[in-house]
Protein backbone atom coordinates (compact mmCIF):
# COMPACT_ATOMS: atom_id res chain seq x y z
CA UNK A 1 0.00 0.00 0.00
CA UNK A 2 2.27 2.36 1.29
CA UNK A 3 4.65 2.10 -1.96
CA UNK A 4 1.60 1.68 -4.65
CA UNK A 5 0.96 5.61 -3.04
CA UNK A 6 4.05 6.77 -3.04
CA UNK A 7 4.79 5.58 -6.79
CA UNK A 8 1.36 7.59 -7.73
CA UNK A 9 2.51 10.53 -5.86
CA UNK A 10 5.61 10.46 -7.42
CA UNK A 11 4.33 10.20 -11.09
CA UNK A 12 1.68 12.88 -10.56
CA UNK A 13 4.22 15.63 -9.14
CA UNK A 14 6.86 14.76 -11.72
CA UNK A 15 3.84 15.11 -14.54
CA UNK A 16 2.99 18.35 -12.70
CA UNK A 17 7.00 19.72 -12.63
CA UNK A 18 7.21 18.55 -17.08
CA UNK A 19 4.18 20.53 -17.52
CA UNK A 20 5.44 24.18 -15.72
CA UNK A 21 8.96 23.32 -16.38
CA UNK A 22 9.58 27.05 -16.93
CA UNK A 23 8.14 28.64 -13.62
CA UNK A 24 11.09 26.98 -11.79
CA UNK A 25 14.00 28.25 -13.74
CA UNK A 26 12.65 32.10 -14.01
CA UNK A 27 14.93 34.78 -12.33
CA UNK A 28 14.11 35.27 -8.41
CA UNK A 29 14.06 38.75 -8.11
CA UNK A 30 17.00 39.73 -5.84
CA UNK A 31 15.61 39.98 -2.60
CA UNK A 32 16.36 38.16 0.34
CA UNK A 33 13.06 37.30 1.71
CA UNK A 34 11.00 36.49 -1.25
CA UNK A 35 13.82 34.00 -1.88
CA UNK A 36 13.21 32.98 1.87
CA UNK A 37 9.62 32.47 1.10
CA UNK A 38 9.80 30.43 -2.42
CA UNK A 39 12.56 28.12 -0.68
CA UNK A 40 10.51 27.06 1.60
CA UNK A 41 7.51 26.33 -0.26
CA UNK A 42 10.22 24.23 -2.69
CA UNK A 43 11.25 22.85 0.14
CA UNK A 44 8.08 21.43 1.57
CA UNK A 45 7.27 19.73 -1.41
CA UNK A 46 7.30 15.59 -1.29
CA UNK A 47 10.12 14.74 -2.95
CA UNK A 48 13.58 15.67 -4.33
CA UNK A 49 12.52 17.90 -7.14
CA UNK A 50 11.96 21.09 -5.11
CA UNK A 51 15.30 20.82 -2.89
CA UNK A 52 16.56 19.96 -6.40
CA UNK A 53 15.98 23.23 -7.93
CA UNK A 54 17.21 24.87 -4.94
CA UNK A 55 20.64 23.80 -4.99
CA UNK A 56 20.83 24.59 -8.71
CA UNK A 57 19.45 28.49 -7.98
CA UNK A 58 22.00 28.39 -5.10
CA UNK A 59 24.73 27.16 -6.98
CA UNK A 60 24.38 29.82 -9.55
CA UNK A 61 23.60 32.64 -7.27
CA UNK A 62 20.26 33.61 -7.78
CA UNK A 63 19.26 32.81 -4.50
CA UNK A 64 21.70 32.66 -1.16
CA UNK A 65 22.97 30.62 1.61
CA UNK A 66 19.79 31.86 4.10
CA UNK A 67 17.51 30.33 1.41
CA UNK A 68 19.19 26.93 1.17
CA UNK A 69 18.97 26.43 4.41
CA UNK A 70 15.66 27.07 4.59
CA UNK A 71 15.14 24.56 1.66
CA UNK A 72 16.60 22.04 3.20
CA UNK A 73 15.18 22.50 6.56
CA UNK A 74 11.31 22.56 4.81
CA UNK A 75 11.84 19.46 3.02
CA UNK A 76 12.07 15.66 4.22
CA UNK A 77 12.77 13.84 1.14
CA UNK A 78 10.38 10.77 -0.44
CA UNK A 79 9.90 10.00 3.09
CA UNK A 80 6.93 12.55 3.20
CA UNK A 81 4.90 10.67 0.30
CA UNK A 82 5.52 7.64 3.19
CA UNK A 83 3.90 9.92 6.09
CA UNK A 84 0.95 10.92 3.86
CA UNK A 85 -0.15 7.12 3.18
CA UNK A 86 0.74 6.02 6.62
CA UNK A 87 -0.39 9.70 8.94
CA UNK A 88 -1.51 11.84 6.70
CA UNK A 89 -3.28 14.26 9.87
CA UNK A 90 0.11 14.05 11.83
CA UNK A 91 1.93 14.71 8.09
CA UNK A 92 0.16 17.61 7.49
CA UNK A 93 0.59 19.46 11.26
CA UNK A 94 4.79 17.93 10.81
CA UNK A 95 4.97 19.75 7.33
CA UNK A 96 3.62 22.63 8.57
CA UNK A 97 5.42 23.28 11.88
CA UNK A 98 8.75 22.04 9.66
CA UNK A 99 7.77 25.10 6.92
CA UNK A 100 7.30 27.28 10.05
CA UNK A 101 10.67 26.43 11.00
CA UNK A 102 12.29 26.56 7.82
CA UNK A 103 11.07 30.21 7.48
CA UNK A 104 12.02 31.56 10.95
CA UNK A 105 15.44 30.29 10.29
CA UNK A 106 16.02 31.64 7.11
CA UNK A 107 14.87 34.86 8.57
CA UNK A 108 16.91 34.72 11.61
CA UNK A 109 20.37 34.13 9.06
CA UNK A 110 19.31 36.49 7.18
CA UNK A 111 19.15 39.12 9.50
CA UNK A 112 22.66 38.09 11.25
CA UNK A 113 24.44 37.03 7.91
CA UNK A 114 27.08 40.02 7.08
CA UNK A 115 25.58 40.05 3.76
CA UNK A 116 22.31 40.72 3.48
CA UNK A 117 21.84 40.25 -0.49
CA UNK A 118 22.52 36.68 0.33
CA UNK A 119 25.12 36.08 -2.32
CA UNK A 120 27.14 33.16 -2.31
CA UNK A 121 30.56 32.24 -3.39
CA UNK A 122 29.92 30.30 -6.31
CA UNK A 123 33.22 28.99 -6.96
CA UNK A 124 31.28 25.77 -7.37
CA UNK A 125 29.10 24.90 -10.69
CA UNK A 126 26.12 22.43 -10.23
CA UNK A 127 25.20 22.08 -13.84
CA UNK A 128 21.69 22.71 -14.63
CA UNK A 129 20.09 21.23 -18.09
CA UNK A 130 19.20 23.38 -20.38
CA UNK A 131 15.47 23.66 -20.07
CA UNK A 132 13.58 21.06 -22.70
CA UNK A 133 11.27 21.24 -24.79
CA UNK A 134 7.69 21.73 -23.73
CA UNK A 135 6.31 18.24 -23.28
CA UNK A 136 2.53 17.64 -24.81
CA UNK A 137 1.92 15.93 -22.31
CA UNK A 138 -1.54 15.09 -23.76
CA UNK A 139 -1.27 14.26 -27.82
CA UNK A 140 -4.62 14.03 -29.84
CA UNK A 141 -3.66 12.90 -33.15
CA UNK A 142 -1.04 10.30 -31.50
CA UNK A 143 -2.46 8.66 -28.47
CA UNK A 144 -4.28 5.90 -30.59
CA UNK A 145 -0.54 5.16 -32.35
CA UNK A 146 0.54 5.13 -29.20
CA UNK A 147 -1.29 2.51 -28.10
CA UNK A 148 -1.37 0.06 -31.15
CA UNK A 149 2.65 0.62 -30.95
CA UNK A 150 2.49 -0.06 -26.35
CA UNK A 151 6.17 0.38 -25.55
CA UNK A 152 6.97 -2.26 -22.71
CA UNK A 153 7.50 0.41 -19.93
CA UNK A 154 3.99 1.61 -20.92
CA UNK A 155 2.15 -1.69 -21.37
CA UNK A 156 4.10 -2.23 -17.94
CA UNK A 157 2.60 0.42 -15.76
CA UNK A 158 -0.95 0.01 -17.28
CA UNK A 159 -0.97 -3.16 -16.21
CA UNK A 160 0.54 -2.38 -12.77
CA UNK A 161 -1.81 0.20 -12.15
CA UNK A 162 -4.89 -1.75 -13.61
CA UNK A 163 -3.86 -4.26 -10.88
CA UNK A 164 -3.43 -1.73 -8.15
CA UNK A 165 -7.24 -0.50 -8.93
CA UNK A 166 -8.56 -3.94 -8.92
CA UNK A 167 -6.82 -4.57 -5.84
CA UNK A 168 -8.66 -1.08 -4.00
CA UNK A 169 -11.93 -2.00 -5.35
CA UNK A 170 -11.94 -5.44 -3.91
CA UNK A 171 -10.32 -4.10 -0.46
CA UNK A 172 -6.46 -5.80 -0.44
CA UNK A 173 -5.12 -2.67 -0.87
CA UNK A 174 -6.28 0.16 1.69
CA UNK A 175 -9.03 0.89 3.83
CA UNK A 176 -11.68 -1.80 3.76
CA UNK A 177 -14.35 0.59 4.54
CA UNK A 178 -14.93 3.38 1.19
CA UNK A 179 -13.75 6.15 3.42
CA UNK A 180 -11.81 9.06 2.10
CA UNK A 181 -8.49 7.16 1.88
CA UNK A 182 -9.89 4.51 -0.23
CA UNK A 183 -11.49 6.82 -2.10
CA UNK A 184 -8.50 8.85 -2.75
CA UNK A 185 -6.65 5.91 -3.39
CA UNK A 186 -9.31 4.75 -6.28
CA UNK A 187 -9.22 8.55 -7.84
CA UNK A 188 -5.55 8.58 -7.51
CA UNK A 189 -4.67 5.68 -9.29
CA UNK A 190 -7.42 6.50 -11.93
CA UNK A 191 -5.73 10.12 -12.57
CA UNK A 192 -2.04 7.85 -12.82
CA UNK A 193 -3.57 5.17 -15.13
CA UNK A 194 -4.95 8.36 -17.46
CA UNK A 195 -1.57 10.54 -17.58
CA UNK A 196 0.85 6.61 -18.07
CA UNK A 197 -1.80 5.90 -21.12
CA UNK A 198 -2.07 9.88 -22.66
CA UNK A 199 1.44 10.83 -22.11
CA UNK A 200 4.47 10.22 -24.84
CA UNK A 201 6.73 7.79 -25.00
CA UNK A 202 9.95 10.12 -24.30
CA UNK A 203 7.82 11.27 -20.69
CA UNK A 204 6.92 7.71 -19.90
CA UNK A 205 11.01 6.53 -20.37
CA UNK A 206 12.91 9.39 -19.87
CA UNK A 207 10.58 10.89 -17.08
CA UNK A 208 8.51 8.08 -15.51
CA UNK A 209 10.37 4.78 -16.28
CA UNK A 210 13.86 6.60 -16.10
CA UNK A 211 12.88 8.68 -12.81
CA UNK A 212 10.56 7.23 -11.16
CA UNK A 213 10.21 3.79 -11.70
CA UNK A 214 14.44 2.74 -11.56
CA UNK A 215 15.33 5.85 -9.53
CA UNK A 216 13.55 6.04 -6.87
CA UNK A 217 11.14 3.33 -6.15
CA UNK A 218 12.84 -0.08 -5.54
CA UNK A 219 14.60 2.33 -2.59
CA UNK A 220 11.18 3.43 -1.51
CA UNK A 221 10.35 -0.56 -1.29
CA UNK A 222 13.50 -1.44 0.16
CA UNK A 223 13.63 0.68 3.08
CA UNK A 224 10.05 0.90 3.99
CA UNK A 225 10.15 -2.77 3.89
CA UNK A 226 13.36 -3.24 5.89
CA UNK A 227 12.33 -0.67 8.36
CA UNK A 228 9.18 -2.69 9.47
CA UNK A 229 10.93 -5.99 9.30
CA UNK A 230 13.56 -3.96 11.88
CA UNK A 231 10.40 -2.82 14.12
CA UNK A 232 9.20 -5.76 13.98
CA UNK A 233 12.28 -7.95 15.30
CA UNK A 234 13.07 -5.46 17.78
CA UNK A 235 9.67 -5.59 19.50
CA UNK A 236 9.92 -9.18 19.57
CA UNK A 237 13.27 -9.73 20.88
CA UNK A 238 13.70 -6.21 23.11
CA UNK A 239 11.09 -4.29 24.90
CA UNK A 240 11.76 -1.13 22.66
CA UNK A 241 9.02 0.97 24.11
CA UNK A 242 10.34 0.50 27.65
CA UNK A 243 14.20 1.58 26.76
CA UNK A 244 13.12 4.59 23.89
CA UNK A 245 11.13 6.32 27.15
CA UNK A 246 14.26 5.97 29.66
CA UNK A 247 16.63 6.80 26.81
CA UNK A 248 14.36 9.95 24.93
CA UNK A 249 17.20 12.47 25.23
CA UNK A 250 19.41 9.47 23.22
CA UNK A 251 16.99 8.71 21.04
CA UNK A 252 16.75 12.19 20.49
CA UNK A 253 20.57 12.73 19.22
CA UNK A 254 20.54 9.52 17.45
CA UNK A 255 17.71 10.85 15.27
CA UNK A 256 19.21 13.81 14.75
CA UNK A 257 22.51 12.43 13.95
CA UNK A 258 20.87 9.88 11.24
CA UNK A 259 19.39 13.01 9.71
CA UNK A 260 23.07 14.47 8.30
CA UNK A 261 23.13 10.87 6.36
CA UNK A 262 21.79 13.29 2.48
CA UNK A 263 19.81 10.07 1.71
CA UNK A 264 16.25 8.78 1.64
CA UNK A 265 14.95 5.74 3.73
CA UNK A 266 17.13 6.04 7.07
CA UNK A 267 14.13 8.42 8.36
CA UNK A 268 11.87 5.59 7.65
CA UNK A 269 13.02 4.22 10.67
CA UNK A 270 11.40 7.13 12.91
CA UNK A 271 8.58 7.09 11.08
CA UNK A 272 7.84 3.75 11.83
CA UNK A 273 8.36 3.84 15.34
CA UNK A 274 6.54 6.85 15.69
CA UNK A 275 2.99 4.91 13.79
CA UNK A 276 4.21 1.98 16.07
CA UNK A 277 3.85 4.24 19.32
CA UNK A 278 7.24 3.82 20.27
CA UNK A 279 8.27 7.78 19.94
CA UNK A 280 6.90 10.69 20.41
CA UNK A 281 5.98 13.49 17.98
CA UNK A 282 8.67 15.65 18.91
CA UNK A 283 11.65 12.99 17.91
CA UNK A 284 10.07 12.81 14.57
CA UNK A 285 9.66 16.22 13.89
CA UNK A 286 13.37 16.63 14.74
CA UNK A 287 14.32 14.23 12.62
CA UNK A 288 12.68 15.43 9.98
CA UNK A 289 14.32 19.19 10.26
CA UNK A 290 17.89 17.76 9.56
CA UNK A 291 17.71 14.91 7.29
CA UNK A 292 16.53 16.30 3.84
CA UNK A 293 16.05 13.24 1.21
CA UNK A 294 18.78 12.77 -0.99
CA UNK A 295 17.46 16.48 -1.81
CA UNK A 296 21.82 17.97 -0.50
CA UNK A 297 23.28 15.13 -2.38
CA UNK A 298 24.10 17.82 -5.31
CA UNK A 299 25.27 20.41 -3.12
CA UNK A 300 27.74 17.54 -1.27
CA UNK A 301 29.03 16.85 -4.33
CA UNK A 302 29.68 20.67 -5.65
CA UNK A 303 30.21 22.64 -2.12
CA UNK A 304 31.17 20.44 0.54
CA UNK A 305 31.76 23.63 2.38
CA UNK A 306 27.91 24.62 1.97
CA UNK A 307 26.50 21.03 2.93
CA UNK A 308 28.68 21.02 6.27
CA UNK A 309 27.66 24.50 7.17
CA UNK A 310 23.96 23.95 6.18
CA UNK A 311 23.63 20.10 8.17
CA UNK A 312 25.47 22.19 11.36
CA UNK A 313 22.22 25.05 11.44
CA UNK A 314 20.35 21.95 10.99
CA UNK A 315 21.34 19.95 13.56
CA UNK A 316 21.49 23.05 15.84
CA UNK A 317 17.61 23.81 14.87
CA UNK A 318 16.58 20.14 14.97
CA UNK A 319 17.79 19.78 18.35
CA UNK A 320 16.27 22.86 20.06
CA UNK A 321 12.97 22.61 18.60
CA UNK A 322 12.66 18.77 19.67
CA UNK A 323 14.40 19.13 22.93
CA UNK A 324 11.84 22.17 23.73
CA UNK A 325 8.76 20.09 22.49
CA UNK A 326 10.36 16.87 24.37
CA UNK A 327 9.99 19.25 27.46
CA UNK A 328 6.58 19.80 26.71
CA UNK A 329 5.70 16.33 26.56
CA UNK A 330 5.00 16.12 23.21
Amino acid sequence: MITGFVLMMMLLIDYINVQTKGIWNQKLQQKSWLQIILAAFLGVIPGCLGAFTVVSLFTHRVIGFAALVTAMIATFGDEAFVMFAMIPGKALILSLIVFGTAILTGFLIMFFSKSKDQKTDNSFGFEVHPEEEKCHCFPKGKLLSQLKEISFERSLLISGFLIFIIFIIIGEIGSKEWNWERITFFIGSLVILFIVTTVPDHFIKDHLWGHVIKKHLPRIFLWTFGAILLIHFLEHYINVEEWVQNNIYVILIIAVLIGIIPESGPHLVFITLFVSGVIPFSILIASSIVQDGHGALPLLAESKKSFVYMKLINIVVGLVVGGVLLIFNL
